[in-house]
């Protein structure tokens, strides 16, 4: 069952169109539709694995520049060729959800169709979660998550970094990193139930 993201720029009538480098970021995450312009500052893509919809939301996330909008639900077959043409209830639960992230201080919402209602809110819980432990990580903490994330060990992002191991340790610490990694997997554990709802939903 597919999964819809709609993404509205924030702000964007005193701010650059960053449109075509949020897309150009998320080439590199597995889409069923590829992420396109929909309209103005707008874009949205459809995506099967939860586990790329949770990297392309954090990717997002990270540039504090979106209202993120995820829609689960069924999508109208056969599928089109762009995603501006896509049409079902997962289109309809993103819209949904964009509108209301643009209320949300976290500026992300989850909308999932029944009967998965309550696992695309926890889903979306969690992700507020992370995006409030971001809100507050220095640019230090950045600095060594980035390399944890990309997989240094501790001695090592402490050579590139030119501090002491026990340095990054507490810089990690800070940031709440190993928060973050149990998290994000959490996420995807929640979609990938929502998902699971939703199909069994559409074959009764």
């Amino acid at each position: 069952m597919p999964f819809v993201l709609t993404v509205d720029q924030i702000d964007s009538q005193r701010q650059d169109d960053l449109v075509s480098g949020a897309i150009a970021s998320l080439r590199g995450v597995q889409a069923t539709l590829g992420f396109t312009r929909t309209a103005g500052d707008e874009f949205q893509g459809m995506l099967d694995e939860p586990l790329s919809v949770v990297a392309a939301i954090l990717i997002l996330m990270r540039t504090s520049a979106w209202h993120i909008g995820l829609g689960v639900g069924p999508v109208d077959g056969p599928l089109p060729e762009d995603t501006r043409s896509g049409r079902g209830l997962a289109y309809v639960a993103a819209r949904a959800a964009v509108d209301r992230a643009k209320r949300e201080s976290s500026h992300i919402s989850v909308v999932a169709v029944p009967p998965a209602e309550v696992e695309g809110h926890d889903a979306e819980v969690v992700l507020r979660l992370i995006a409030a432990l971001w809100d507050r990580r220095s640019e230090q903490g950045w600095d060594a998550v980035d390399l944890a994330r990309a997989g240094l060990t501790m001695t090592e992002a402490a050579h590139r970094l030119q501090i002491t191991r026990q340095a990054v340790g507490q810089r990690l610490q800070a940031a709440q990193w190993v928060a973050e990694r149990a998290a994000v997997p959490v996420v995807g554990r929640l979609l990938q139930r929502a998902d699971q709802l939703v199909a069994a939903g559409a074959t009764r």
